[in-house]
């Protein structure tokens, strides 16, 4: 029963959130798009802007813990969806939402050993410099290319989502000698018994050659990188779930730092975006912790799979009508 109400009430969140961005999305569908400016000087008043962000971004923060996903996954292709910001703002904001809940938590997850600096490192030279390649490619690109990218990828990230099943504790028979050499392995402790597990990594040459890709990504599109960052490090080179995750976190405030710079170095920081993007963000992630150590309902995340569905599905379409 708890899981069923715990369910509806999501759906009744997401339904509100979907709502609240259609409403932005309609009450500007008259107005020029190109600039926060044009917003501003429209007959919505300014504050209206932030007050919604605000109020969409803490229901996204509150999804996103639920549904276990990075909250940057969620907020560029929604606000770039159903808002009338230019999308250099959005992803320069989404880089920013992203490195804000991972700075928040990484110097916990360090301190209890869960985030590992070894695993870390050599992933967070190549992410971060192709990051800042990706940033330029998507700075270079028109608009409308860069919505119809985007669209086609979070489809991507959907389909990896549904095929993909991330593994608790791989087994690494034997690590490979790039990470023998390197030195990657470790211990950790089980939450509930302490049981003291040991762990090691191997196809590392196949998990650093895939960070490329998503460094690229991750600064083409303002995604954050912590989409990918678990998925490389769990599903190909074998690390621990726990130990994945806060890893990827650690890794996530170099790519998306890295990143983000370039952004704002071309003008595309906003604060009347940033601002209550970030407040909103951080208020849900602690409002879901607090739902999630009640319950955890297994539909958030598939509810979090139709959302991404829905907002790529719209960005696609929205991108290839404007090349017609």
């Amino acid at each position: 029963m708890r899981r069923r109400s715990a369910a509806i009430l999501i759906l009744l969140v997401t339904v509100f959130l979907l709502f609240l961005a259609m409403t932005a999305f309609a009450v500007a569908s008259t107005e020029t798009p190109s600039t926060i400016a044009a917003v501003a000087s429209a007959d919505v008043a300014w504050w209206v802007w932030p007050l919604v962000l605000f109020t969409v971004t803490f229901l996204m923060g509150i999804l996103a813990i639920l549904g276990r996903v990075g909250v940057g996954l969620l907020f560029v292709p929604i606000i770039a969806c159903f808002f009338p910001f230019h999308l250099d703002f959005v992803r320069c904001a989404g880089l920013l939402v992203a490195l804000a809940g991972a700075l928040a938590a990484v110097p916990g997850m360090l301190k209890i050993g869960m985030a590992d600096l070894r695993l870390a490192l050599p992933a967070a030279v190549i992410a971060s410099a192709c990051a800042i390649v990706g940033t330029m490619i998507g700075l270079a690109l028109p608009p409308d290319v860069l919505q119809t990218a985007l669209g086609a990828t979070v489809l991507a990230i959907v389909g990896i989502m549904l095929m993909t099943k991330k593994k608790g504790h791989p087994k690494v028979i034997r690590p490979d000698a790039l990470s023998f050499a390197l030195r990657i392995n470790g211990i950790y402790y089980k939450t509930f018994t302490g049981q003291e597990m040991s762990w090691q990594i191997h196809r590392t040459p196949q998990g650093l050659a895939a960070f490329i890709l998503v460094g690229i990504m991750t600064g083409m599109f303002g995604l954050g990188s912590g989409w990918g960052n678990v998925s490389v490090f769990n599903l190909i080179m074998g690390a621990p779930l726990k130990i994945s995750v806060a890893t990827g976190k650690l890794l996530l405030t170099i790519t998306d730092s890295s990143a983000a710079w370039i952004y704002i170095n071309n003008g595309a920081l906003m604060p009347m975006i940033v601002v209550p993007s970030i407040i909103g963000t951080i208020l849900g992630s602690i409002a879901g912790v607090k739902i999630m150590t009640k319950t955890q309902p297994a539909a958030a995340r598939y509810i979090v799979i139709l959302i991404l569905l829905f907002v790529g599905m719209k960005s696609l379409l929205n991108g290839l009508s404007i090349w017609n």
